[in-house]
Formats: C-alpha cells, sequence, structure tokens
C-alpha cells in the first residue's frame, strides 16, 4: 500500500487477513465514530456501546479472513455492530432503546443521516411518522437496521410472528399512504 494514497477499505480488511495491525488502526480510526453515533441512537448507554464497538472490531479483526467481499466493508461492519447490540441487549433489561434518531443530537450529521433527514421530512418521513410506534419501530429495526426478524424480535422484546406481522401491516399502510400522497 502506498502512503501517499489512502487505501480502500477492501484493501484495509485484505491487509489485516494477512495480519496487518496497522490496517484494523484505520478501519477503526475510519468506521468507529459513525458506527458509534448509529449505536447511541439504538442504545442510550455509552458504557454499553462502547463495550459493542470494542467487541465489533474484535470480531472485525477475527473475521477479517472471513470476509466475501461482496458489498461494502462498511455495511459489513454495521451488520457485525447491530448483532453484537442485540447480543448484549438480550441480558440487560436496564439500558433504554431509543428508537429516535433525532434523539442522539450528534453536531454534524454524516452523509447516511442526511440522506435520512431527507426522508425523514420527505413523503417517506410523513408516512413513516404517520404510523404507530410500534409499526415504525419494526420498519426502522428490519428496514433501516437490516435486521432479521429474528435479530429484531430480540432487539423490540417481542415474537417474531408479532415482527412480522407489523411489518406486512406497515408496508401496507406505508404503500397507501404514498399512493394517497401521489395521486394528490
Amino acid at each position: 500500500m502506498s502512503p501517499l494514497v489512502a487505501p480502500d477499505d477492501q484493501s484495509l480488511l485484505e491487509a489485516l487477513a494477512s495480519g496487518d495491525v496497522g490496517a484494523l488502526e484505520r478501519l477503526y480510526e475510519r468506521h468507529a465514530p459513525w458506527l458509534s453515533v448509529r449505536l447511541m441512537r439504538r442504545c442510550n448507554d455509552r458504557e454499553v456501546v462502547a463495550d459493542v464497538l470494542q467487541d465489533t472490531f474484535v470480531a472485525v479483526w477475527q473475521g477479517a479472513r472471513r470476509y466475501q467481499g461482496t458489498g461494502e466493508v462498511g455495511a459489513w461492519m454495521w451488520g457485525i455492530a447491530i448483532r453484537r447490540l442485540v447480543s448484549r441487549l438480550r441480558s440487560r433489561r436496564d439500558v433504554v432503546l431509543l428508537r429516535d434518531p433525532r434523539a442522539s443530537g450528534t453536531a454534524s450529521p454524516t452523509a447516511e443521516d442526511e440522506l435520512l433527514l431527507g426522508v425523514e421530512y420527505g413523503d417517506l418521513g410523513r408516512a413513516m411518522a404517520a404510523l404507530s410506534p410500534e409499526l415504525r419501530a419494526v420498519m426502522q429495526a428490519t428496514v433501516l437496521d437490516g435486521l432479521t426478524t429474528r435479530e429484531a424480535a430480540r432487539l423490540l422484546g417481542i415474537p417474531q410472528n408479532t415482527v412480522k406481522t407489523r411489518a406486512h401491516r406497515a408496508r401496507a399502510r406505508l404503500r397507501a399512504s404514498l399512493l394517497e400522497g401521489a395521486s394528490s
């Protein structure tokens, strides 16, 4: 890797798989801030988030060889992080989950945050806001966070079939709301 050109995430993972600890440091510097912010949007306990973040990067270090190279490295890392959070929260009933992304109070929004804000204040945002909190939480967990039905059920503390039912109802209501808005 040339020191003049910043390596991309894929190159860093390849270097990490070969034992380059410096690659892990670069990945951490690049991804830890936004991962931390996203995790704080789901859990208000900084200590839990710090532990999950550490567990995530240990998993990245241990799993660099197993990365398939499909999709974005950041998305792969987010999948690890959110699964670690779900796992951690299974044993902690005293942690309060945050379901409103505006509750994080970040000073400078990331590109992802700006995109989500655009969605939030557009037609889809209005349709999402019209959903009940229960339906909105399921959509956030399964669509925005990319959790499986099983993981969303654990995170939200409800049965898997309830997640499926709520997701089905939420999609139907969103579709109807968006079609209604398009015909106006």
